[in-house]
């Protein structure tokens, strides 16, 4: 059944999925199933369960097997990211079983790099390629049962008892039920949202669940509800502990629509799928007839999209953007009932996405900064929108395997959440503190006073587990405090050693500045000596939040170039305006709007424009460049909140504006 030019795939792990799907590649018309991987080469059954496949003695070598063309990764789920990541970097394609990943941070890692490499990745979820869900999205789009208002959908089984033993129970291979049966019901949901809206899928703009976590810490049954943007709303359940009916429900304004094991459609090796429709008082039955075995469909639907070129399944099997944001919704249900396993605190997850040693490496430039012993990347990483270790530590360790060593926290970033990811980060990785350029911030509004200081790097210093800070700002100002008390709070803390570079203020006025370097110097103090204030090729026409300063304008560009105080510039890339969020036309985001739209900010976008395509560049890229092209350190914080976001970011490094260059752009 396979064509002339067969696909040929291979499996790592030898699990019951992966004889379902080996036996799917064998009925297909794309595929030839050619090797298995197994740790476990001499286990009983394999030649059985896998037939004409050769055992492939460890992972490893599958990825370097020259016979192999595509990968379906088949191990428990905290396998997926790191044997995905390997596959795609050794060149192959990749199924992933799902879930493709334990979170939508560490999907979106797969699919950046599966874009880097220019290869097919997708998530194996095979009831989207099926004929039946194909009708079923056609009966909703044709208005069978009128408005689409409610979609009720649940996925559960009973295990009987509990079985420490058993992956689905187990803490350590991200168990339970929303991980492993709980994206089926979400999935279709946002696919059938996105239907009566006309689109692939649809988001939800809420999600709320609750669930009963048992003694291993995995959800044994849990529930959520979702409301999406066209006002419907969305009732999911899964469990490994309640056998429940397992029906899809879909109600609209003239009847409902009802599918029982919608993810099983026409069953495993072919035959008869039955839509439900009840309207009027009447009962009809849509069948769906296939031959085909089930997961045949699912092979085949990436056998094309590979023979075709193409990086991701057609609509309406799982593309990237459909797999991530399914995850983002599975994300938001384990926040909501306090779900996060073991295996993604930093205890457990110290190794990188890929299973490796993070390690520092050199691509981003060095500058001395003055006051700072150390070489300091030309950039420094700000972290504060992650909602946990295992997000956050992506970014963390891409940033620093790349050569970035300067790093932004605060005491007021997540209430202290910032904090302590760092300093879970850089214990857990094992990184040499004496490399590491750390920034901490302290007497944020309304708790400004100098009294605050050092109550506040006491917590600091434990949730970063460190005994002392490199850069130290006060992260607002009071001018209702004498400047000399701030200065004297900052000298103590110098003095004790737990400041051992530089200090200064975020978001400070230069005559308030000034006058606190001439207290300094009167009073034998240690003086301020760095800013942390906005600066941008766009100047900031109205502050982002109460008490922010820009230092973008002419007469602090003067200022700045005769001290030559470095600057930690936030928001350095306009928050968005030097992007299609922004335009003469465009006027929803009220934040871009009010902050940033002028006549002379406009000019210096249509100039970064012009700039970009001469360089075959993105006009964000000219104007993180331009920031450091100054002749005053500016170090630009940044803050991405995904790798492609971080390396698209450091892409610009390698662009040196002249400073002729830097003139034009500022017209």
């Amino acid at each position: 059944m396979t064509s002339d030019n067969p696909i040929r795939w291979g499996i790592i792990g030898p699990g019951t999925i992966a004889r379902t799907f080996a036996d799917g590649v064998a009925h297909s018309r794309t595929g030839k199933l050619v090797a298995i991987a197994t740790r476990n080469p001499d286990k009983p059954g394999l030649a059985e369960g896998f037939p004409g496949a050769r055992i492939i003695n460890g992972y490893e070598a599958l990825l370097t097997d020259q016979e192999v063309d595509a990968i379906y990764i088949a191990t428990p789920h905290t396998g997926h990211a790191e044997w995905a990541i390997k596959a795609i970097r050794a060149g192959k394609h990749v199924l992933v079983e799902k879930p493709i990943a334990l979170s939508a941070y560490d999907a979106e890692a797969i699919y950046y790099e599966a874009k880097k490499a220019g290869v097919f990745a997708g998530e194996a979820f095979m009831y989207r390629v099926h004929p039946q869900t194909e009708k079923l999205i056609e009966l909703v789009k044709s208005g069978t049962i009128g408005d689409i208002r409610i979609i009720r959908s649940s996925f559960g089984f009973n295990m009987g008892t509990y079985k420490p033993e058993h992956r689905l129970f187990a803490n350590e291979t991200a168990g339970g039920g929303i991980l492993d049966v709980g994206g089926y019901p979400v999935s279709m949901a946002r696919l059938i949202a996105g239907a009566a809206a006309g689109k692939p899928f649809l988001e939800p703009q809420k999600v709320a669940g609750v669930a009963h976590l048992g003694q291993s810490g995995v959800d044994e049954w849990a529930s959520a509800v979702l409301k999406f943007p066209n006002d419907i709303i969305a009732e999911v359940s899964c469990s490994i502990m309640a056998q429940q009916d397992n029906v899809l429900r879909i109600i609209g304004s003239q009847g409902r629509i009802e599918v029982k094991d919608f993810w099983f459609a026409s069953g495993h090796k072919g035959g008869v799928g039955r839509i439900e429709i009840f309207r009027n008082g009447e009962q009809e039955t849509v069948e769906v007839k296939e031959d085909r075995w089930l997961y045949s469909f699912e092979a085949d639907a990436a056998g094309d999209a590979i023979r075709a070129g193409e990086k991701e399944f057609r609509s309406p099997g799982m593309s990237w953007a459909d797999s991530t944001n399914n995850l983002k919704v599975l994300d938001q249900w384990r926040a909501s009932v306090g779900l996060e396993y073991g295996v993604e605190k930093a205890v457990k997850r110290n190794l990188n996405i890929a299973g490796g040693t993070v390690q520092r490496g050199n691509s981003i430039p060095k500058r001395q900064i003055p006051g700072i012993s150390k070489p300091a990347s030309v950039v420094t990483l700000g972290f504060e929108f992650f909602p946990n270790f295992a997000a956050a530590s992506l970014t963390l360790d891409t940033f620093y395997e790349a050569g970035g060593n300067v790093f932004d926290t605060a005491f007021v970033y997540g209430g202290g959440k910032t904090e302590n990811i760092f300093g879970d980060w850089h214990t857990s990785r094992q990184v040499p503190r004496e490399e590491i350029v750390l920034i901490g911030k302290g007497a944020h509004s309304p708790l400004c006073y100098p009294d605050i200081i050092s109550k506040q790097l006491d917590q600091s210093l434990n949730r970063l587990k460190t005994d002392y800070v490199d850069i130290y700002f006060m992260h607002r100002d009071n001018t209702d405090v004498p400047v000399g008390e701030f200065v004297d709070a900052m000298d103590a803390e110098v003095k004790r050693g737990r400041i051992r570079g530089i200090f200064g203020g975020s978001n400070w006025t230069r005559e308030r500045f000034d006058e606190a370097i001439a207290y300094a110097k009167k009073n034998d103090k240690a003086a301020p000596a760095t800013l942390s204030n906005n600066f941008s090729l766009a100047e900031m026409l109205d502050p982002i939040w109460a008490g922010c300063v820009a230092s973008s304008d002419d007469e602090w560009k003067t200022w700045l170039n005769e001290k030559q105080i470095p600057n930690f510039a936030w928001s350095s890339q306009g928050r968005g305006f030097f992007t299609d969020r922004a335009g003469r036309d465009k006027r929803d985001d009220e934040e871009i709007v009010r902050c940033w739209y002028s006549d002379r900010n406009f000019g210096r976008r249509d100039r970064a424009i012009e700039l970009a395509k001469q360089l075959g560049r993105h006009p964000i890229h000219i104007a993180l460049a331009y920031v450091i092209a100054q002749p005053f350190p500016v170090i630009p914080l940044i803050g991405p909140r995904t790798i492609a976001e971080l390396e698209d970011s450091l892409s610009a490094l390698d662009i040196k504006l002249t400073p002729e260059q830097v003139r034009w752009l500022e017209g």
